[in-house]
C-alpha cells in the first residue's frame, strides 16, 4: 500500500463517561499519517477548533479571546456559556498539549467553576500524529449536583453530551481531510480510557 494513500475509513476513537463524582470525561482522537502531519501543532488544533465552533453553531456560540483567556459567548452578548483561562502548554516526550482550564460560565455548576479543562494534544506515535481533544472534570449545570437524578443524566446525554460529541467528531474529520486530502469515510470507534457511566 502506498504510504500516502488514505485508508478506506478514517477512524475517530471516542469515549464519553460520567465519573463517580458526576464530572464529565470526554475524549476523541484520530491519527493522521506522518507525511501529512508535518508541522501540525496543538496551537493549530486550538485555533481551528475555536473557528469551527462558531461555524458549526452558525455564530450562536462565539469564542472570544479575553484578557483572562477564552469565553464561549452566546450570540453578540457578554453572556459566557463557558469561560476558560488562557492555554497552558506542556511538552512531554513526543506529546505537546495546550490546556484551557474552566473558570466559569452559565453552563457550569456555580460551585464547581474551579475545576474542569479542555485540552488539545498532538502526539508523535512513530507512524503518524495522534490528534486528541479531551474534556475532563467538567461539571455541567444541567446535572445539578454531584448526585444528579436519572432524568438530569438523560437530559445531559441527549443534549450537551451529544452535541459535544458530534462537534468534536466532525471537527477531527474536517482536520484529517484538510491535512491528508481525499474524503475517507468516517468510522467512530468506542474507546475505553476511563471507567464510568457511559454517556
Amino acid at each position: 500500500m502506498n504510504e500516502t494513500a488514505l485508508p478506506p475509513h478514517q477512524e475517530i476513537l471516542c469515549q464519553q463517561v460520567l465519573m463517580d463524582d458526576s464530572s464529565v470525561f470526554s475524549v476523541q482522537w484520530t491519527i493522521v499519517p506522518t507525511r501529512q502531519a508535518t508541522g501540525i501543532s496543538a496551537d493549530f488544533l486550538l485555533e481551528r477548533y475555536l473557528a469551527y465552533i462558531r461555524r458549526f453553531t452558525l455564530s450562536i456560540i462565539r469564542p472570544v479571546a479575553t484578557a483572562g483567556g477564552v469565553e464561549f459567548r452566546l450570540l453578540d452578548t457578554t453572556t459566557s456559556l463557558i469561560s476558560f483561562t488562557g492555554p497552558i502548554r506542556r511538552e512531554e516526550g513526543g506529546e505537546v498539549s495546550l490546556t484551557l482550564h474552566i473558570c466559569g460560565g452559565f453552563l457550569v455548576q456555580p460551585d464547581q467553576c474551579h475545576r474542569g479543562e479542555l485540552a488539545f494534544l498532538v502526539e508523535d506515535t512513530g507512524y503518524g500524529a495522534r490528534l486528541t481533544l479531551r474534556l475532563a472534570d467538567f461539571c455541567p449545570l444541567i446535572l445539578g449536583s454531584s448526585r444528579p437524578s436519572r432524568p438530569r443524566k438523560w437530559l445531559y446525554r441527549f443534549t450537551q453530551a451529544y452535541i459535544h460529541k458530534v462537534v468534536t467528531v466532525r471537527f477531527l474529520a474536517r482536520v484529517y481531510r484538510e491535512l491528508a486530502g481525499g474524503a475517507a469515510c468516517v468510522r467512530v470507534v468506542k474507546a475505553t480510557v476511563r471507567r464510568g457511566e457511559e454517556l
